[in-house]
């Protein structure tokens, strides 16, 4: 591909990374535009002639985009542009997976860790000037099992320090296999590329037995129609009475009253999720008093944090790079994904 490119870019600029891929196409046009919410419109005369759109939420004028023939999302989720007419208007879509891969899974290791040692408690004897040194505030993570459902790059980079720990791995998947993954953007050392590291993997057929095994459970998939609301009390119940329950996916992929009964009838150990039904979450919602439920405020992505936007367009212009040659792109979205399959 020939073709000089027009991009527009919808986060926080970086001059460094604008002469990276100025350096791969010298008479490319960037036009900075002012950060889009959710809802936001854009001004019109940025998307008249662009090519490429790098953003985290498309614009609600997204039908002014005239020529638009490539989407990169900053996000791993992509349940915020399945209503846009992508295949129509034949759109590609890359997204962000990779960036998030090492925060979330830092937070799930702190989340299984706080669990294990039941730093709750701790916090409150502290709180209270209470001395205690019960045998739960010294357990050891040594030879616990986590579960992922999903097994993408969140999952593997939880899986390869999980493994650092001495913990079993289990995975479930939709086939019940593993492969490599190819076109996936990695940070180099992170993650389980070959898909290697698991124990043991299971299919949706093997639900009983995989959910029966697990300490902690850890839900590692993106929210689509098809998998809305995927964990309800069937599969609750199927857990453990000392079994933790850790969601930095998507809260909808869980039940919401599912949950809500599981942790008020004491059916688990406990619950960590940092997504949620409503965003923000209001004060009155009864989420904040359930017991046994950490919440924090979907953080766990560290999108303030100064590796973020290092991340996004090192994937941006690997991919602008790919673009211009007619190679495949990292990260790209199947025609079953934008159709929310």
């Amino acid at each position: 591909m020939t073709t000089h490119l027009t991009i527009v870019v919808s986060i926080a600029a970086c001059e460094e990374a604008f002469a990276r891929i100025r350096a791969l196409d010298p008479e490319s046009e960037i036009r900075v535009s002012p950060l889009i919410n959710e809802g936001d419109a854009m001004p019109p005369e940025l998307m008249q002639g662009a090519d490429v759109l790098l953003c985290e939420h498309p614009p609600a004028n997204f039908a002014d985009f005239n020529r638009l023939q490539w989407m990169q999302l900053t996000s791993a989720g992509y349940s915020h542009i399945l209503k846009l007419p992508i295949l129509e208007r034949g759109i590609r879509v890359t997204n962000g997976l990779g960036n998030f891969d090492s925060p979330i899974a830092q937070w799930n290791v702190m989340m299984m860790l706080m669990w294990e040692r039941d730093m709750l408690a701790q916090l409150a004897n502290q709180t209270n000037r209470i001395w205690a040194q019960d045998a739960r505030f010294q357990s050891d993570i040594y030879g616990r099992t986590v579960g992922f459902y999903g097994y993408g790059g969140i999952a593997r980079e939880t899986a390869r320090l999980a493994k650092a720990m001495h913990m079993n791995v289990w995975a479930m998947t939709r086939t019940g296999t593993l492969k490599k993954r190819e076109l996936i953007y990695c940070t180099q050392g992170t993650g389980d590329p070959e898909g290697l590291l698991p124990d043991r993997v299971f299919s949706p057929m093997q639900m009983t037995e995989f959910l029966g095994g697990l300490d902690y459970f850890i839900v590692a998939m993106p929210l689509t129609p098809v998998t809305e609301g995927l964990i309800g009390e069937r599969e609750l119940q199927m857990l453990q009475p000392t079994a933790v329950l850790i969601n930095p996916a998507r809260a909808p992929i869980v039940q919401r009253q599912a949950l809500e009964r599981c942790l008020r009838e004491k059916w688990i150990r406990g619950a960590s999720f940092d997504v949620h039904y409503r965003y923000p979450l209001p004060a009155e919602d009864p989420l904040w008093e359930l017991p046994h439920l950490i919440l924090t405020p979907h953080i766990s992505g560290s999108a303030a944090s100064p590796h973020f936007l290092s991340r996004i367009y090192d994937i941006f212009a690997q991919n602008v790079q790919r673009y211009r040659a007619g190679e495949p792109l990292l990260n790209e979205l199947s025609r079953d994904q934008l159709k929310g399959s």
